[in-house]
Formats: structure tokens, sequence, C-alpha cells
């Protein structure tokens, strides 16, 4: 791990919900947190598993310690009002909207400090369902996927209670982790929405070897663990 404690990018607002029934699938009410409201007040209670006043409805999928928050960059929804998603700020679900960086530079295991708690990048979000029913468009999920504007997830290694505007600073990073975008595109076979043509051997190569530098990693999820092994045996046949 290396320091960057010049490398400070901007928490605009903070997001917190409770499960509601967001609408119905085959007949059966589905419940949901990801609809969130923004905090108002200047500070909030930064637990290991949660903000205060936020929940998860489904804790088997959402939540616990490496889901405690998710964050998502600012720069992302004007491409999303131009691809025709009627999305704003805080639309996505998300706990913390964070200006100043996206997937493409934020590693897994990034150590972050937020105010004077401490959070770490534990694995990119994956669209479920829920986001379809929440934004009332089917297509957003895919759409998600394709362009990889996915957000991060982060562990709490020190709760405290952090300020809903302002710095959130780098402490440290493992310079050889890939970056979210990376994890991502691996775990859903594609960069950029282009795909991988079958039997690209330098693009195999590409992806074996981020899916063992994240399986290096101590910070990586351990939900993603058996899902990257999986892939990487599927490599190996």
């Amino acid at each position: 791990m290396t320091a960057h404690p010049d490398h400070v990018v901007e928490v605009t607002a903070v997001y917190v919900g409770q499960p509601r029934i967001i609408g119905r699938v085959r007949g059966r009410e589905v419940e949901s947190a990801i609809g969130k409201s923004r905090v108002e007040a200047a500070t909030i209670e930064l637990g290991l598993t949660n903000l205060a006043g936020d929940r998860q409805a489904d804790l088997s999928v959402h939540g616990g310690r490496d889901m405690a928050v998710y964050v998502y960059p600012t720069e992302h929804y004007p491409a999303w009002r131009q691809d025709g998603f009627d999305v704003d700020v805080g639309g996505l679900g998300e706990n913390v909207s964070l200006a100043g960086t996206t997937e493409r530079q934020v590693r897994l295991g990034d150590v972050w400090r937020w105010g004077p708690a401490v959070v770490q990048v534990s694995q990119p979000r994956a669209p479920c369902f829920k986001l379809a029913l929440h934004a009332g468009r089917g297509d957003i999920g895919p759409r998600m996927i394709a362009t990889g504007r996915t957000g991060w997830y982060l562990r709490v290694l020190e709760p405290g209670t952090v300020p809903t505007q302002g710095p959130f600073v780098l402490d440290q990073r493992d310079d050889e982790a890939p970056s979210v975008h990376e994890l991502f595109a691996v775990m859903f076979r594609g960069r950029d929405g282009g795909g991988r043509r079958r039997g690209d051997d330098a693009a195999a190569a590409a992806d074996a070897e981020i899916v063992e530098r994240a399986l290096r990693s101590p910070a990586l999820a351990e939900a993603w663990r058996p899902w990257l092994a999986e892939r990487r045996a599927g490599a190996r046949r």
C-alpha cells in the first residue's frame, strides 16, 4: 500500500432510506430501500454496517460489512440523461454522491478518510432487478453493465461522525489492485460496452491478469471471491 494524501475528492451529498414496497414481480410485492432521501444535517453517524437511518430490505444480497456504504460519481448523471434516463443525482440508490473521481480511477482496496472515519473500497455494484423497478426502466441495468457506470461499495474500517459535504481523502492505495472499472468489466465480460471476441487471446490474458490481481487483494469482498475463482477456473479449461 502506498500513501496518497494529496488526492482529495468531494462528498456533495449523503442519502439514506428505509425499506418500502417499490413494485410487484410475478404478483409478489418487492421491498427495497433503493429510494433514498438527502440528509440535510451537516453530519451523520457512520457505523460498521450502515449510515444512521439507512437500512437494507434483503440482507442476503445487500448490506453487511462489505456493502456498508454505496458511492456513486456525480459525473455520470449527464450521461444517463443523455441516454434518455430521467435520473438525477441521488437517484440510483447511492448513499454518497462523490465528485472528482470515477470507477476508472478508484481501485479495489483504496482506503479513504471521510472526516474522522476510515473506509475501504470492497467491490463494484452489480445491478439487480430492483434498480429497474425503482427507475421504471427495464433497460437501466443492461445500460449500467454496458457503460460501466456502476459505482462501488465501501466497508467501514473506523466508524465515526462524518460530514455530509466536504473532502474525501485517499489515504492508502494498492497500486497493483485492479480499478473498479476493470473488476466490473471482467465480471460482465465486456469493457466500454463493446464486449470481447471469443478466441481473442490477448483479451483473455488481460482478463485473467485482472482476476488474479483481484483475488490477491485482501480487500476483495468475500461474495466476489467464488465468482472470480470460477472465472479463473473456466479460463484455465
